[in-house]
């Protein structure tokens, strides 16, 4: 057994190493592309897109976009670049959320599209906006976001570790969660019908998830809560790994479990209500990427954190280019292709671990 230890380490290092680098070629190849084809075509190559893109970031002198007409440097910098930023910073923070719970609850199934949390971040939200105070100041959404998807969080582990359950009553919480949580953005949506009509189209438009509408406004609300939660999942990884073996086993060796539950709940509170408050509700993605990097890296959160940050954001940015281009010029709501794309997985997911249950 001494012997074995040290070959695993090595081995997994090199495969992090090289996931890390097929994903940083995949981001930039993504944006690249997702900020070059849109759901109208328009006569650029990748060069012009470069350009400027250059000429915006780089100090004046250094790139010249003059030769672009201007409607193509506006499309390509006010419309496509921060959709494509922003797309990649939900997936990294849908992840990221999706490590925290997994390694929580020790259950491969948890995510914030499943046990409810997005759903009560997405009910937070629509509260900012019925109420008229989303109008008054961009903070409002995020934090009425940010406090949906804590008290989401905070049911699902009063009920679920507390209520003598323990971890099988998990996915049963979540389901009942998000009926509840459904039923009260349902009653905002018909109130909202009978005096504010768009009102109640733009709180039903958010529930299935899009960034069409993302501006560099929604790209500075989001690097803060992804940038905070990726640091709260790399200081909390070491005491995630460990309680992995359990509370007590975690406590005997100087975890402070105590602590450790509160500060990840509210890293993945953040996160999820960050990721809806400018992507609104988009499934499965908190779920297929930390399951899929943990297959090949294993549960080290040191490791599959920033994996299953890098990995998500490109994956929803070739999500929302698909969603974006399969019916072009119309366009596919981004939770719904991520939920017909994910379902499945899901669905095998958890048939995988009935079938594993019922051996033991």
């Amino acid at each position: 057994m001494t012997d074995a230890a040290p070959t695993h380490m090595p081995a997994r290092q090199c495969r992090f190493t090289l996931m890390m680098l097929v994903g940083v070629v995949l981001l930039a190849a993504s944006l690249l592309v997702a900020i070059r084809i849109g759901s109208t075509e328009t006569p650029m190559t990748f060069r012009d897109v470069l350009t400027i893109v250059g000429h915006e970031i780089l100090p004046d002198g250094w790139m010249d976009s003059s030769h672009i007409p201007q409607g193509s440097r506006d499309i390509i910098w006010l419309l496509r670049t921060p959709r494509a930023l922003v797309a990649a910073m939900v997936g990294a923070m849908l992840a990221l959320a999706g490590v925290q719970l997994q390694g929580l609850f020790r259950n491969p199934l948890a995510a914030p599209g499943i046990i409810g949390i997005s759903q009560g971040a997405a009910l937070g939200a629509a509260i900012a906006i019925a109420s008229g105070l989303a109008l008054r100041s961009l903070i409002y959404t995020p934090l009425f976001s940010f406090l949906g998807a804590l008290l989401a969080l905070m049911i699902i582990l009063i009920v679920s570790l507390r209520g003598g359950g323990g971890m099988a009553t998990l996915l049963l919480v979540g389901v009942a969660l998000n009926f509840l949580l459904g039923a009260g953005m349902s009653l905002i949506i018909s109130l909202a019908l009978k005096h504010r009509w768009d009102v109640a189209q733009q709180i039903l438009t958010w529930t299935m998830g899009g960034i069409s509408q993302s501006s560099w406004r929604q790209v500075a609300i989001a690097a803060p809560c992804l940038l905070i939660g990726l640091a709260a999942t790399l200081y909390l990884a070491r005491d995630l790994d460990l309680m992995l073996e359990g509370e007590d086993s975690a406590r005997s060796l100087g975890v402070n479990t105590q602590r450790t539950v509160q500060l990840s709940l509210l890293a993945t509170a953040l996160l999820t209500g960050g990721a809806v408050a400018v992507g609104g509700v988009i499934g499965f993605v908190g779920l297929v990427v930390p399951h899929m990097v943990r297959l090949i890296l294993g549960p080290g959160h040191r490791r599959l954190a920033p994996a299953a940050a890098l990995t998500g954001a490109w994956f929803l940015i070739l999500a929302d280019l698909l969603a974006r281009t399969v019916i072009r010029p119309e366009e596919i709501h981004l939770g719904i292709l991520t939920a017909i794309l994910g379902a499945p997985l899901f669905l095998f997911l958890l048939y995988q671990q009935r079938k594993e249950a019922a051996w033991l």
